[in-house]
């Protein structure tokens, strides 16, 4: 036993060595837990920002004219007036992404109790935008209304007073979601990558001949290329984590740092494991990195960190429950975001385990008879 251990060490001292005389290696490393992470969350924003707005006035009124007012930076750009006859022209253009058009009367309806109804067009070719733009326009609108009301002290009630109450990102702030999906992401990415790369170098170098000649064994040569790789990326991840989410982006970490940490190791061995897989399956480094390019999309898509896995087929559900990564995607926000402690997140990380070593089993297999060929 000691053997085995002393070999598996000295094995991943030796990858960590090839790691540290990449340079590339090391700038992708770097550039993609510091930059990356920061840019991604910092600009690919999920809600309404500067959104484009115009207002059709039939009305002219003092309640129409503080509507036109109420749109404003961030969320919008100020509203531009344009005539209800130009409105599929500057809509076909892509000038407005809203225009909102008040009917004639809709003051007077208002203070007679009736119920005028505004219209809202919306481009919905900028998707994101316009679903959450939709809610922001109606929220607007009716709070204008409601103010409009209460200062004349008509008495009209409003049919419905929604309370919203946001959990765990109380300014619904999309930095907090990006910034910790994208170290989520690349983990994944950079776990396949470097320990399916790893082996492909061995490959065309010529080393595994040297590897061959030693006294160790396959699995000894699996495990030193699963420990350094992942304990790389385990250090880039929680580097990344601590300066630049929580220090640089100031988002608030609600649960345990360590649990996180212990939850992506477990996550990186079903990982790299895949990524030895996917090394094996490849008979170079451009077809290894086109078959990892698919793999990654969807794991990343359908993982549940880009959309609600919920939103998906009950079959896709059931599916993507044998990725390591919808498993992962769970865990860390369950941790990071609502601060869960491990009674909540052990299915999770047994889950991730028991595909990890399915992977690193079928990998394992693969891996023997990979060498075997090339002997």
């Amino acid at each position: 036993m000691p053997n085995h251990l002393s070999n598996i060490y000295r094995l991943g001292i030796k990858e960590l060595r090839s790691i540290r005389a990449d340079p590339v290696l090391v700038f992708l490393l770097v550039w993609s837990f510091t930059f990356m992470v920061y840019e991604v969350a910092q600009n690919a924003k999920m809600e309404v920002s500067n959104a484009s707005i115009a207002i059709v006035d039939e009305d002219r009124s003092a309640l129409s004219r503080s509507i036109r007012d109420a749109f404003l930076p961030p969320y919008f750009k100020p509203a531009v007036e344009i005539s209800g006859d130009s409105i599929d022209g500057a809509m076909n253009r892509g000038e407005f992404i809203f225009v909102v058009n008040v009917p004639p009367q809709f003051e007077s309806d208002i203070l007679a109790g009736r119920r005028p109804e505004i219209q809202v067009n919306i481009d919905a070719t900028a998707m994101s935008v316009a679903g959450n733009g939709a809610s922001y326009v109606q929220s607007i609108v009716t709070q204008e209304v409601r103010g409009f009301i209460d200062e004349r002290g008509s008495g009209i009630a409003l049919p419905l007073d929604l309370v919203i109450r946001a959990r765990f990102n109380p300014n619904l702030n999309s930095t907090w979601f990006m910034a910790v999906m994208q170290i989520v992401n690349n983990v994944t990415m950079l776990a396949m990558i470097l320990t399916g790369a790893a082996l492909i170098r061995e490959r065309e170098h010529g080393t595994v001949e040297h590897l061959l000649v030693m006294p160790v064994t396959s699995t000894e040569i699996m495990m030193a290329k699963v420990w350094a790789n992942g304990l790389v990326i385990i250090v880039a991840a929680s580097l990344s984590l601590l300066l630049i989410v929580e220090g640089l982006l100031q988002v608030p970490i609600a649960g345990s740092k360590l649990l996180f940490v212990a939850g992506a190791v477990i996550y990186l061995f079903s990982v790299t494991s895949l990524g030895i897989l996917l090394a094996t399956l490849a008979g170079s480094m451009p077809q290894f990195g086109l078959l990892t390019i698919l793999v990654f999309i969807i794991m990343n898509l359908l993982s549940g960190s880009t959309t609600p896995l919920e939103s998906m087929p009950n079959w896709l559900q059931n599916v993507m429950q044998f990725s390591p990564s919808t498993h992962y995607v769970g865990f860390s926000q369950a941790v990071l975001y609502r601060g869960a402690w491990i009674d909540i997140v052990w299915p999770q990380m047994l889950a991730m385990a028991v595909i990890g070593f399915v992977f690193f089993s079928v990998a394992l297999s693969r891996f023997r008879k990979t060498i075997v060929n090339f002997s």
